[in-house]
């Protein structure tokens, strides 16, 4: 089985920094993109940032600038940093990554999701 397990999140204030890391862990052959989503009090989940597994990212234009996604490979891991945080970010972000895994010996890709963070910006 795989998970996505996610770590950080929390309470800050306007224009403040957090960083929130999601890495896989279980028995898989690679990870194709990852990225985070995030879900606000009565809104749709929508797409933060993506990166692929070469690197290449993509930014929801209400995060431009000062978000940055990022990944380590060697460590399945992804982090998302975001700067000057803003009231309107506050949402419960996600993790999800496209997952290679062979079964039976096909090889098949699934797309898995973390658990939520909480990430709250209040003054």
């Amino acid at each position: 089985q795989v998970q996505l397990v996610e770590s950080g999140g929390g309470l800050v204030q306007p224009g403040w920094s957090l960083t929130l890391s999601c890495a896989a862990e279980g028995t898989f052959s690679g990870i194709n993109d990852m990225g985070w989503y995030r879900q606000a009090p009565g809104k749709d989940r929508e797409l933060v940032a993506e990166i692929t597994s070469s690197g290449n990212t993509k930014y929801a234009d209400s995060v431009k600038g000062r978000f940055t996604i990022s990944r380590d490979n060697a460590k399945n891991t992804v982090y998302l940093q975001m700067n000057s945080l803003k009231l309107e970010d506050t949402a419960v972000y996600y993790c999800t990554g496209e997952v290679r895994r062979r079964v039976m010996g096909v090889m098949t890709v699934g797309d898995y999701w973390g658990q939520g963070r909480q990430v709250t910006v209040s003054s």
